[in-house]
C-alpha cells in the first residue's frame, strides 16, 4: 500500500481567523475516510486547499509524491483529483450527457488546429468521449436521462450526475463534499450504496465530508473529526461515537453548577 495523499501541518488563515490549524492526514490507496465536524470546523477549506482553490499559509500536501502547493486547480485535476461540491455545480443548460463529457475534456489529445479545422483526430476523440460518458451514465442508471437538461433532473439524480461527471476525469482520489445534503431518507440510503459501489468498482481513494452521521458511520471505516480548524479525533465509527471531544463539539460541554 502506498500513500496517495499525504498532508502535514496544513494551516490556513483568513486574515486573523485560522480556518485550518496543523491538519495532518495520510490516505493509502483504496481508503474511504469520512471527515466530520460542526459547521465552520474547516472541512471544506481542507478540500479547497487540496484542490488549489486556496494556497495554505503553512504545511505540505503531496499527492502520489507530488507537491500540490502553488499548483493551479486544473493541473491538480489532471494529476487525478476530482471533487464534488456542497452546492450542486452542474451546467443546467446542458444535457446530462454533455455534463459528463465535459468532465473528461482536459484529457483530450487533439490540438488547436484539429479543433478549428475539424480534422479526423477531433471527431475520433470526441466520439470516444461521448461513448465513455454514455457508459458512465449507464452505470449510474442515468442513461435514460442523457438528453435531459441537467436543471430538469430531480435533486437526487443531479447529485448522482455530479459524481458521475467527477468520475469522467478518471481520478485516483475523489473528494465528496456533503453529497447527501438536501436528500430525503430514501435518497440517502441509495446514495450510501452508490458511494460504496463507486469506491469499490472504480478502485478509488475517497475522502468524504458529510453532516449526516448515518452516512459516514455506515460506510467509512475511518473517520477524522474536526473542530475550530483542528483535528480532535481519529478512529473507527465506534471510537468516534464514544469520543467525548466529538460529542462536546456537536452538543457543547455540560455545565457544572
Amino acid at each position: 500500500m502506498s500513500a496517495v495523499l499525504n498532508i502535514e501541518g496544513l494551516t490556513h488563515d483568513f486574515g486573523g481567523l485560522r480556518a485550518v490549524d496543523s491538519f495532518d492526514l495520510t490516505m493509502e490507496a483504496g481508503n474511504l475516510v469520512g471527515l466530520i465536524g460542526p459547521n465552520g470546523a474547516g472541512k471544506t477549506t481542507v478540500f479547497n486547499l487540496i484542490t488549489g482553490v486556496y494556497r495554505p499559509t503553512q504545511g505540505q500536501i503531496h499527492f502520489d509524491g507530488t507537491s500540490l502547493i502553488g499548483m493551479k486547480s486544473h493541473r491538480i485535476a489532471e494529476l487525478g483529483i476530482a471533487r464534488t461540491f456542497q452546492t450542486i455545480r452542474l451546467f443546467g443548460d446542458l444535457t446530462a450527457l454533455q455534463n459528463v463529457a465535459l468532465g473528461s475534456q482536459f484529457r483530450v489529445k487533439y490540438g488547436f488546429v484539429s479543433t478549428i479545422l475539424r480534422l479526423p483526430a477531433f471527431y475520433k476523440e470526441e466520439d470516444q468521449i461521448r461513448k465513455e460518458a454514455m457508459e458512465l451514465l449507464t452505470l449510474f442508471k442515468l442513461d435514460n436521462r442523457a438528453t435531459t437538461m441537467a436543471r430538469n433532473l430531480p435533486y437526487g439524480e443531479q447529485r448522482r450526475l455530479e459524481i458521475c461527471r467527477a468520475l469522467a476525469s478518471n481520478p485516483k482520489l475523489v473528494l465528496l463534499d456533503e453529497p447527501a445534503a438536501g436528500m430525503n431518507p430514501q435518497e440517502v440510503e441509495a446514495l450510501m450504496e452508490l458511494i460504496q459501489w463507486v469506491h469499490e468498482h472504480f478502485k478509488l481513494t475517497t475522502l468524504l465530508i458529510e453532516h449526516q452521521m448515518r452516512v459516514v458511520m455506515g460506510i467509512c471505516p475511518r473517520i477524522v473529526a474536526m473542530d475550530f480548524g483542528a483535528i480532535i479525533a481519529t478512529g473507527t465509527p465506534t471510537e468516534i461515537q464514544g469520543n467525548q471531544q466529538v460529542i462536546e463539539a456537536y452538543l457543547g460541554k455540560e455545565e457544572v453548577d
